[in-house]
């Protein structure tokens, strides 16, 4: 039998957000599934999703026409027989391209910070929010609720490092953020980009080299390895990326550190590149195997 749920502010996230959010949504004692008719409903102002795609909308409408609405969605009354959606704004949208004329609704008694508390969770919950919409929501929830990245990483059932590496995004420079935002980059192009905080420059040839080039990830960790390896040329970091061959890649990862080789008429020379004395210690043991 599950636990009877707490009163008060502590009851926020237990009561309010179901563990298999996109399987079920759960009924709190004594509450019970309504029909509202559509046009009785209004969007929720906090809404962290801020960009609804227009072509999954409508393969949501249609799959709503065949099956009808499978999880309700979460409202609280405003008055003058009006309800604001605090989750499944995305699911009133396409039913009312379906041209649905009700929904199956929960109506809750929420306070202002439960609204927006539920309406976060629920977005950051579900994979088609983009990184940074996730990002806003977890900033949003750590700043206004004052949670720790464990309680939110607990009750999103993910690790601690990927809820705080996806706030992380936010730092990235405006540029990257609108690649990002437009899918011309993935998520793990905008975190090598974010691995070269404070060197400007840097970042911005990476991205261009991304977006240009079209340099995979593993690329753009080259130039970032390459970068940090204390090379200051962004010229010659690029060539040692762009020059990657089957035989760098494989000393690369052998050596844990940046490995370029330079042909000449007479064979070439290989170079491995090393932070420090103790690095370089580690190297030689290596090569000594």
């Amino acid at each position: 039998m599950a636990a009877k749920p707490k009163s008060g502010l502590g009851r926020g996230f237990d009561s309010l957000i179901p563990q298999n959010f996109d399987d079920s949504i759960l009924l709190d004692e004594g509450e019970r599934v309504h029909k509202i008719a559509i046009e009785k409903l209004v969007a929720n102002s906090d809404q962290p999703r801020q960009h609804f795609d227009e072509e999954a909308l409508v393969e949501l409408a249609s799959s709503i026409k065949r099956h009808g609405i499978l999880q309700p969605l979460v409202v609280t009354e405003i008055g003058e027989g009006k309800y604001r959606i605090v989750a499944g704004e995305r699911r009133w949208r396409a039913a009312t391209k379906a041209k649905l004329t009700s929904v199956p609704v929960i109506v809750r008694t929420l306070k202002e910070h439960e609204e927006l508390e539920l309406a976060l969770v629920e977005n950051v919950q579900r994979v088609d929010l983009s990184p940074l919409e996730q990002a806003a929501s977890i900033d949003r929830l750590r700043s206004q609720f004052n949670l720790t990245l464990a309680d939110i990483a607990q009750r999103l059932g993910k690790a601690v490092s990927s809820v705080s590496n996806t706030e992380r995004l936010l730092k990235l420079p405006d540029a990257a953020k609108k690649a990002l935002f437009e899918e011309k980059i993935s998520e793990g192009h905008a975190r090598m980009i974010l691995s070269l905080a404070g060197q400007a420059e840097h970042q911005a040839v990476l991205l261009d080299s991304i977006l240009k080039q079209g340099w995979s990830v593993r690329q753009a960790e080259r130039y970032v390895l390459g970068v940090k390896s204390g090379a200051q040329e962004v010229k010659a970091v690029k060539e040692r990326v762009s020059t990657e061959t089957a035989e760098t890649k494989m000393l690369t990862k052998r050596f844990a550190t940046p490995v370029h080789i330079r042909r000449t008429a007479k064979g070439g020379k290989l170079e491995i590149a090393f932070k420090s004395d103790d690095d370089l210690a580690r190297i030689i043991e290596l090569l000594s195997d």
